[in-house]
This record gives C-alpha cells, sequence and structure tokens, in this order.
C-alpha cells in the first residue's frame, strides 16, 4: 500500500489524472498544500471510488481559511495523522 500526495489543485492542473491513474486499490491520497482546494464540497467527482482512502492535511486547509468546508467524504487529518499515514504505509510518493 503506498501514500500518494498531492499539493496542487484539481482545478488548476492534470497531475491529479496522472497520481489517480498510478493509485493501486488499497492506495491512499492525502491533499497537501494547493492539494487541498480538491477537499471542497462539490469536488467529490475528481475522486470517485477513494472513500475512505482521501484525506486533507487540517494545517493547509486552515491556512487557505477552508476549514469547515469539506466534504463529507475527506478524512481531515493533521500533522500527527500526516505522519501515522506515512508510517503505515510501504512507500510515500509525490505528486508535484
Amino acid at each position: 500500500m503506498n501514500l500518494h500526495l498531492l499539493n496542487r489543485s484539481p482545478f488548476s492542473s492534470r497531475i491529479l489524472d496522472d497520481a489517480l491513474n498510478a493509485m493501486g486499490p488499497e492506495d491512499q491520497l492525502l491533499l497537501i498544500e494547493d492539494g487541498v482546494n480538491g477537499a471542497l464540497a462539490g469536488a467529490e467527482h475528481y475522486f470517485v471510488g477513494l472513500e475512505g482512502r482521501l484525506f486533507a492535511l487540517r494545517e493547509d486547509l486552515e491556512s487557505r481559511g477552508l476549514s469547515g468546508r469539506c466534504s463529507a467524504s475527506v478524512i481531515v487529518v493533521d500533522v500527527d495523522g500526516f505522519v501515522a499515514l506515512t508510517e503505515a504505509v510501504d512507500k510515500t510518493i509525490s505528486w508535484f
């Protein structure tokens, strides 16, 4: 199982398509930096099939004024949760 990190907004970059195509059935996706824009309610169509495997970094949500605006399908984690996710996987892959 791998953890994929996406730092670009799905609204402004096509890198999300590459990340989703590379993901295995048990892989997880963590939205960081501008990637947290994809956590907003209404953006669920970008992440079909990732229920229970889609995360967003709380600190990045807060720094962009997006706290409380996430889709219910997104699991919000803090930095400690980020560390826990990296410890639970075989490999971490960054998409920039």
